[in-house]
């Protein structure tokens, strides 16, 4: 049975925590939008706050109880083991600048994303036409999309007749889109836990992990690269089912790796 160490039994404790907390507030009508008031929004976004750089990963989603017991899980199994080994003090900056360099990544592929799309909408507004018409939805996605194909297709035969109407419909659907894109929230501690495996991973690279379905035993060096080049694939591959912050987990996976490179470098650990 696993012992868990103290740092890992307070991080624990504030997380489940706070999720009860939310979720009172929220059920009760007290607070009912307490998740996006801690979630990490885009800073260009109306619903950005600073302080949401550090609760949004002590915060869980609300509707889904697995997104906090698997991260707690994983807490628990990998954190413990890597606090006895580097020590409290240690093992809690690791998971803090994991967190944090989460965040960063997470918040500068938001940037790559919205930012030529807050471009392709000012060039529309100045110049309505098919071209920035195209050049803002060919980004997207959405006119791939067999049930948009009749109001895409009614939109740009407007914008070629030069309807007024059309123009500011096009102009409405923009904005709203990009408005949806800037007020998304990310939560959950799952940035630092990509740190804790990646550092798992390093510091024990012939422990057998197992998947919990799956009760085949892999070593950490093969199992945690495998299941990070999922998570590539899934951030490329932006599958519209799938609402998972998969850049924060890469993020937070970077951030462990590079530290821990930084660490030995120096003789830290």
């Amino acid at each position: 049975m696993i012992q868990i160490s103290p740092a890992v039994k307070h991080l624990l404790f504030i997380n489940i925590l706070v999720f009860l907390g939310a979720l009172l507030l929220a059920r009760s009508g007290m607070v009912p939008d307490i998740q996006s008031i801690l979630a990490l929004h885009y800073p260009g976004s109306d619903l950005f706050k600073p302080f949401q750089i550090v609760t949004h990963f002590f915060m869980h989603d609300l509707s889904n109880l697995f997104h906090l017991f698997f991260n707690m899980f994983a807490l628990v199994m990998f954190g413990s083991i890597l606090e006895m080994h580097w020590g409290s003090n240690r093992f809690l900056l690791f998971y803090i600048v994991c967190a944090l360099g989460s965040a960063l990544l997470h918040t500068l592929f938001n940037y790559i994303e919205i930012s030529p799309l807050q471009h392709a909408l000012a060039a529309f507004q100045a110049s309505p036409d098919l071209d920035t018409f195209w050049a803002y939805f060919n980004k997207t996605g959405l006119a791939d999309l067999p049930e948009n194909a009749d109001a895409f297709r009614e939109m740009s035969a407007g914008i070629r007749s030069g309807s007024a109407d059309a123009i500011a419909f096009a102009t409405t659907q923009m904005q709203t889109h990009l408005k949806m894109m800037m007020d998304g929230g990310a939560v959950g501690a799952s940035g630092a836990i990509s740190g804790l495996l990646v550092a798992f991973g390093m510091m024990f690279p012939n422990a057998p992990l197992m998947l919990i379905f799956l009760p085949v035993p892999v070593k950490a060096k093969y199992f945690i690269p495998a299941l990070l080049l999922v998570e590539v694939f899934l951030a490329r591959q932006q599958y519209a089912w799938d609402n998972i912050a998969h850049y924060a987990h890469l993020g937070g996976a970077l951030t462990g790796f590079l530290l821990i490179l930084y660490w030995r470098r120096f003789g830290k650990i």
